[in-house]
């Protein structure tokens, strides 16, 4: 197959699509496929064995939007099938068939970092609610979007259940669970070692990979830790609440037991994962988390929101702790639990326990059965 790939963002560039079609699309060339990218973004495009084509950012939005349209006219002929990751792409109706890639809502992450609707909202409520015409509209949008293309790809059961309520006939919609690409080697470092190498001191420890922002719930993660005085956070990622976040911790006297590292180099995050008693994601609706996936791999517990697809990785009890969301005496409650002597370890025992649904070689293949498909039809 010619596969064209149609997407807002693009390694280097940090996240999800990004990292995921990077190590993607070789996979797909070793396996006799050619494959074109098409995205936005200034940074080179010489060191890929595979043509890349961006157009600049520089641009205002609708100069952009305009040479994205053009260059997917120019580039399409002759491919057999689009491989699309953003819902704001512009892409000229002739570029079928479509498969696309959907993770999460779009529709309520803007209107969760917009301030649209009230803070904290899950994702789940966002679907079931109605709300003014400016969040009504993007939900409109976003669902149109999703009906016109001819295949979706989603990480979780519960994202498919998501996308059918936009009106997309289920049998056009195909779980392929997340996986981590590679084989990846246990640690050698021990949990003291990986401490000593970060500065940290020995005690409590939670920590959490993600991008800082509402939806992620750090804020609930930072108030219920006002209530155990003996735990520390680890927070690791950029974004756009970092500040309102470190204004919270100050104003709830955490300043000396919450750490923010900002960005943290991919390859240095299992040392994080290794020096932690749990990894803790609290987030509104994750679709299948790579973070859970990847702490569970290097044998660290736990504890999430019961949220988006969080239960179709953490088995509550087994491999980590589920929490309810939003209930922030639920997290106070469990947190609590979590530290209780011998819980830890019952939990790390069982780390691996399910994780043989997120294999990376599986997860290429079914892409590329999808893709097949689309193209044949």
């Amino acid at each position: 197959m010619r596969i064209f790939i149609a997407t807002g963002i693009f390694h280097p560039e940090p996240g999800g699509p990004a990292t995921y079609l990077y190590h993607l699309l070789p996979e797909l060339q070793a396996r006799g496929h050619d494959v074109t990218v098409l995205t936005f973004g200034d940074d080179p495009t010489d060191d890929y064995p595979y043509p890349v084509v961006r157009i600049s950012r520089r641009q205002s939005y609708p100069a952009r939007q305009l040479a994205y349209w053009r260059a997917a006219r120019r580039l399409w002929p002759g491919h057999d099938v689009a491989f699309v990751h953003s819902f704001n792409i512009p892409l000229p109706a002739n570029i079928r068939p479509a498969v696309g890639k959907v993770v999460g809502d779009p529709a309520w992450e803007r209107a969760t970092n917009k301030g649209w609707v009230e803070p904290g909202l899950d994702i789940d409520t966002f679907q079931r609610r109605r709300y003014g015409p400016l969040v009504e509209a993007n939900k409109l949008q976003r669902a149109r979007v999703a009906r016109r293309w001819d295949h979706i790809i989603v990480p979780s059961a519960h994202r498919k259940r998501m996308v059918v309520g936009w009106g997309v006939p289920p049998e056009r919609i195909t779980v392929v669970y997340n996986a981590l690409p590679g084989e990846r080697s246990a640690p050698t470092e021990t949990a003291a070692e990986a401490r000593r190498r970060l500065g940290l001191p020995d005690g409590p420890l939670l920590f959490t990979a993600a991008r800082l922002m509402p939806l992620k719930g750090i804020d609930h993660t930072l108030r219920a830790l006002a209530d155990l005085p003996d735990v520390r956070l680890v927070v690791a990622g950029e974004g756009p609440a970092r500040a309102e976040l470190e204004a919270l911790t100050a104003e709830l006297g955490l300043s000396d037991r919450v750490r923010f590292e900002g960005f943290v180099e991919r390859d240095r995050l299992p040392l994080y994962f290794r020096a932690a008693d749990y990894t803790l994601l609290y987030s509104g609706g994750e679709g299948l988390s790579h973070t859970l996936i990847e702490s569970l791999a290097l044998g660290t517990p736990v504890i999430a929101s019961d949220a988006g697809g969080n239960p179709e990785v953490v088995q509550h009890g087994m491999n980590g702790l589920l929490v309810p969301y939003v209930d922030p005496a639920a997290l106070v409650r469990t947190l609590h639990e979590a530290f209780e002597p011998g819980r830890r370890a019952a939990l790390a025992a069982n780390t691996s326990a399910g994780l043989e649904r997120f294999d990376w070689a599986h997860l290429v293949e079914q892409t590329i059965d999808v893709l097949r498909a689309a193209a044949r039809r």
